[in-house]
């Protein structure tokens, strides 16, 4: 009885350990990135008289969820190192191996907190992010005048919002060939400062050149005029194809939930949606990839107690943490480039960290 007992205590006990020492870390990682992103706002802000303290302080709540996904690695990381180093300092590890449990039952509870904090930032705190972004974006358009262009897709193809120097434009696409950036099924809207329609251009192809949108053989239609065909018709705009494309390329603002059918929508419109389907695959990938961090912080920390220069090893433990980081942002590079698979790029770095831990844990602990 008391032997079945154990196990389940101990996991109880070392969940709990693990959770609270993850919560507390990532709660001081989140005061440090939130403290930088208030100075970076209050520096912006001071050039505008109307942005009070208050909006500043809001606007950086705003943003921590989508930078706190960053840091959440980090967290699960640098928790899993400080839970395996207190276990071998407070000799808890070695009461553990006396009893007779072997490394895996007591790493199992601690990779089961880990993956659930995975499915956990997937589900929850990805949406959550996305919705707080949004918000936040369009207070810095508004307050902080960081946009004047607005692109989106949606089911009725692309749309761009721009000002001129006569008011404003509306321009809306059926698709884009790419990489040509050729627009065909093109209306545009024109608009006065005060918000009255002028007029409106219908062509069925136009193309981004420098500094300017060219339509072919438009039909121009002003109110209370004659429908008029033009051998050519150009619109001066700031856009570059680089700034379009980044603006697609970016998944901070779509959730979780609504990734797979906005990917559909992007490739039907004609966009590479590579980086939306690679964030999305990455996403599925987290509780994977928190596993391996737990797992790589074993392989280094459980070692403490029959090895000297316990911070080397540790420090060891978060190099080895930073080198997952980058080469899971190079391989996302490479996949966006289309040189690997989407699946490589999203999958291969928790796999490989996975199996590399296994691996030195298997010959170092139970071999």
């Amino acid at each position: 009885m008391i032997k079945s007992l154990f196990p389940s205590t101990l996991s109880r006990y070392l969940a709990r350990f693990y959770a609270v020492s993850f919560l507390q870390l990532l709660g001081i990682l989140l005061g440090i990135v939130y403290l930088f992103e208030t100075v970076e706002l209050l520096r912006r802000a001071a050039k505008y008289e109307n942005v009070p303290l208050s909006l500043v302080l809001q606007m950086g709540l705003l943003k921590l969820p989508d930078v706190g996904q960053i840091v959440l690695p980090f967290a699960i990381l640098f928790a899993a190192l400080y839970t395996f180093w207190s276990l071998v300092r407070k000799q808890e590890l070695v009461i553990v191996r006396s009893a007779g449990l072997s490394v895996w039952q007591f790493l199992t509870p601690i990779l089961g907190v880990a993956m659930l904090a995975g499915v956990v930032h997937m589900t929850v705190l990805n949406p959550l992010s996305a919705m707080l972004i949004t918000r936040y974006h369009a207070m810095e358009m508004e307050y902080l005048g960081s946009k004047e262009n607005t692109i989106s897709v949606g089911e009725q193809g692309l749309w761009l919002r721009q000002k001129t120097d006569d008011g404003g434009v509306i321009l809306h696409a059926d698709k884009v060939r790419m990489p040509q950036w050729e627009l065909s099924g093109v209306s545009v809207f024109y608009f006065s400062k005060e918000g009255a329609f002028v007029k409106r251009l219908d062509s069925k192809t136009a193309y981004l050149e420098a500094g300017q949108w060219v339509f072919k053989t438009p039909t121009v239609n002003g109110e209370g005029a004659t429908p008029s065909v033009k051998p050519i018709e150009t619109l001066a705009t700031s856009l570059t194809v680089n700034e379009i494309e980044e603006s697609f390329s970016t998944a901070e603002q779509t959730p979780f939930w609504s990734l797979p059918g906005y990917i559909k929508t992007m490739e039907a419109t004609g966009f590479d949606s590579r980086k939306l389907r690679i964030h999305f695959q990455s996403l599925l990938a987290q509780p994977l990839l928190f596993a391996a961090m737990v797992v790589l912080a074993a392989t280094v920390s459980l070692r403490t107690g029959r090895m000297q220069a316990t911070e080397l090893l540790i420090g060891l433990g978060a190099g080895i943490g930073f080198l997952v980081f980058f080469i899971t942002s190079f391989l996302q590079a490479l996949g966006a480039s289309d040189q690997i698979p989407v699946g490589v790029a999203a999958w291969f770095p928790p796999i490989i960290a996975m199996a590399l831990g296994i691996s030195v844990i298997l010959t170092t602990e139970d071999g």
